[in-house]
């Protein structure tokens, strides 16, 4: 039985990076962008988002190629793309904006086509809450509600977040704005904090360190992969994601061990995205090397049935 389609609705945008690896102008990329091709490697996928009288028709046939359905994804005529500049520290620890073009995303109001409204996996990128509550709006049916956010949602769109948050099943969010969020340090208290305000699921993303996924009195800490080729850690988070609801849509349902391996799947995925510079690897990646790549992942996080304290 072929998976259910998963709706991903976000930004996208081009953005130019100042690397290590040099300078890169205009890749694609957009948190809508990145979900959609890690959820893609798993699970058709219904993006909708806006862009400019810049995006290129090439850039819409590589995510067709995907399994992207794009007839979502509006086209502006009266502006440009969304565009943002960064430059990266040399050991890629942390990043300075260097432009934020909103262009036509200023105006981005999310327009559902009927055909998706029945969506039963829903991905709701990392924009404005009250656009977030408005795709929900928009929807006949949804079986699994994820979304992201961030620290700038929390500290000037508070109100319009929480009364999102009311509508999602599973909240993605790394650490710093767990606990910025929650009010609570530590982050199981953090976690607990925030299923009060709706979601039944959160995973907490902790770079690096990995992830600690929620559920009810359940807890699941997985490490980040491994890897020794970082070129570009943008977009990492949002294929954490998508690559996590794919998976999810990909198995048909959200037991909480579909959602470790879920987990799992998001970090390996994650880890292939900083390989590349913007969306180039997770355009290339194989099915194979998926698999190859989550079989070193669980011989990372085994040890013995028989272990225990003496």
């Amino acid at each position: 039985m072929s998976a259910s389609p998963v709706l991903v609705v976000g930004s996208v945008a081009f953005d130019t990076l100042h690397l290590p690896s040099g300078s890169h102008p205009k890749v694609l990329g957009g948190s809508a962008t990145f979900a959609s091709l890690a959820a893609s490697h798993f699970a058709p996928v219904r993006l909708v988002g806006v862009v400019g009288r810049d995006w290129p028709g090439r850039a819409t046939r590589m995510l067709g190629d995907h399994r992207v359905d794009t007839s979502g994804l509006e086209v502006d005529a009266c502006g440009d793309t969304f565009h943002w500049e960064g430059k990266y520290a040399s050991d890629l620890s942390s990043r300075e904006t260097l432009a934020t073009d909103l262009n036509v995303f200023a105006d981005f109001s999310p327009k559902i086509p009927a055909a998706f409204r029945r969506s039963r996996w829903v991905m709701l990128g990392n924009i404005h809450p009250a656009l977030q509550l408005e795709v929900l709006g928009q929807m006949e049916e949804s079986g699994l509600v994820v979304a992201d956010t961030m620290n700038f949602w929390i500290r000037g769109e508070l109100p319009a977040l929480k009364k999102t948050l009311r509508r999602v099943d599973l909240l993605v969010l790394n650490d710093e704005e767990a606990r910025e969020l929650s009010g609570e340090h530590n982050l199981v208290r953090a976690a607990r904090a925030l299923m009060r305000m709706g979601p039944r699921i959160v995973i907490v993303k902790k770079g690096e360190h990995g992830a600690l996924l929620f559920e009810g009195p359940n807890v699941f800490s997985a490490p980040a992969y491994p890897t020794t080729e970082v070129m570009d850690p943008t977009g990492a988070g949002d294929t954490f994601a998508g690559g996590l609801i794919g998976y999810i849509a990909g198995r048909g349902n959200s037991r909480h061990e579909t959602l470790r391996s879920a987990v799992i799947f998001g970090s390996t995925l994650a880890s292939f995205c900083v390989e590349g510079v913007g969306t180039s690897r997770l355009q290339s990646v194989t099915h194979g090397q998926i698999a190859r790549r989550v079989g070193r992942f669980q011989k990372i996080v085994r040890f013995g049935p028989d272990a225990k304290p003496r």
